[in-house]
């Protein structure tokens, strides 16, 4: 288990899979990380702050979506190569609860509305992975109805769904990230 203390250095590429503009790990330094999951770090990027949740890209890896605001910041974009200082750290930011979630978890029992609040945001950002690993709205439905179901019994973590899948529907085929040569050739 590697330690919050642990500052893991490397550049990378960006690249394009769709519109996104995504930073793929090395693979070494994928490999510093405790988990193939998701992995929340603080750290910089070509010299400005950053505090992310890595997501896995389903080949044991880890990627990172570098967003407008992140780009506009650091003034990268596809194309460039990225230096990155990360330390793997145990406090996870808030995940943003999708609108559909949100209202469902509002319309919840109270039981539901207390564990969600009780439980850990990484727990909640499992959740939300969950009910966002599909971009069928029908199977999106039924995750969030599941899920305010279990969290009003005994669960406090999904399950049964695998933590190194990219479940970014956007930009994954068959649980994996696209990779950037293959974005290229859809």
């Amino acid at each position: 288990m590697k330690t919050s203390a642990q500052t893991i250095r490397f550049d990378a590429p960006l690249s394009l899979v769709k519109e996104w503009t995504i930073l793929r790990l090395p693979e070494a330094a994928s490999r510093q990380l405790s988990s193939r999951g998701q992995v929340a770090v603080t750290g910089t990027i070509n010299g400005h702050e950053l505090q992310a949740v890595l997501e896995p890209d389903g080949y044991w890896g880890h990627w990172l979506r570098i967003d407008d605001t992140l780009q506009a910041a650091t003034g990268l974009s596809a194309g460039d190569t990225a230096v990155l200082e990360i330390h793997p750290t145990k406090i996870w930011p808030e995940p943003v609860v999708p609108k559909d979630f949100a209202d469902a978890l509002g319309q919840a029992p109270q039981k539901v509305k207390e564990k969600w609040q009780d439980i850990t945001p990484m727990a909640r950002w499992e959740w939300i992975r969950w009910v966002n690993a599909t971009s069928n709205n029908d199977t999106r439905a039924i995750r969030i109805e599941k899920s305010i179901s279990k969290l009003n019994g005994k669960y406090r973590r999904p399950c049964c769904f695998n933590l190194a899948a990219c479940t970014e529907p956007y930009v994954a085929k068959n649980a994996r990230l696209i990779l950037p040569e293959e974005a290229v050739a859809a």
